[in-house]
């Protein structure tokens, strides 16, 4: 699978359902490039990696990471660039560091609730060996919002409120009128599938005053401005007749 050119300074590699690897951005600045997540594992980055040395592009100088949940993470160890992470983010990885990878421990945190059974699914397909999973925390460390100038292009890291995770990031490069959102569209898989309508609502108000035309989603391919902010609030109207 080869990386997808989208403009001459957006490139995506799609995401891949077999063990849950996400969509993974590749933005060329004329300095600097950064690769938005860092995919679940060092294999994931290899492939990223070999991907973008194949179109004779230089390996990240950056690696923003839209929220803390393993698939988007823990590929951060075998990423070429400086890692950056919010706060919220950041505090979740150390708090990962410290997890003991066994059979036992990975049962034990799916019973405390601080993992869920569908992450500890593809975490076994996507791992030979527990001694694989290596988790670091970021280089680079902001909070809210932080503005980065690749040359030429500016890209803004934007902790919004999101139904997904207390420390969604989006990554919004206007002068290519694209934005990553990760998966800060989707439900809250670490507290029963929640989908709250609220944080929903805040995150389509977020993405309709952006500038964009294409939005790259963690779990899908890109889409359409029109289209993405159709697609939730659809959804917001059927959360909101089950609430009723």
């Amino acid at each position: 699978m080869a990386l997808t050119k989208v403009t001459e300074k957006i490139y995506y590699l799609i995401n891949e359902k077999e063990t849950d690897r996400p969509l993974l951005g590749y933005i060329k600045g004329d300095k600097y490039s950064l690769m938005v997540d860092a995919g679940n594992s060092k294999n994931h980055v290899e492939k990223f990696n070999n991907s973008i040395e194949k179109l004779n592009l230089k390996l990240p100088d950056y690696v923003a990471i839209t929220h803390w949940h393993w698939d988007h993470s823990y590929g951060m160890h075998a990423a070429m660039g400086k890692t950056i992470a919010c706060e919220i983010t950041n505090e979740q990885l150390k708090v990962m560091t410290k997890w003991q990878w066994t059979d036992e421990a990975m049962k034990k945190r799916l019973l405390t609730g601080e993992d869920i059974e569908f992450a500890d699914t593809n975490i076994r397909k996507e791992y030979k060996t527990f001694q694989e999973i290596k988790i670091t925390a970021a280089d680079i460390v902001f909070k809210n919002n932080l503005e980065i100038d690749l040359g030429g292009l500016t890209v803004i890291l934007k902790n919004v409120i999101s139904p997904h995770s207390e420390d969604s990031v989006i990554v919004h490069v206007p002068e290519e009128k694209v934005v990553f959102i990760g998966d800060a569209y989707g439900m809250d898989y670490y507290n029963n599938c929640k989908y709250d309508p609220v944080k929903l609502e805040s995150f389509i108000n977020t993405l309709e005053n952006l500038e964009f035309n294409l939005c790259f989603p963690g779990h899908s391919s890109p889409i359409n401005k029109t289209d993405i902010i159709k697609f939730l609030k659809s959804q917001h109207k059927k959360i909101c007749v089950r609430n009723e």
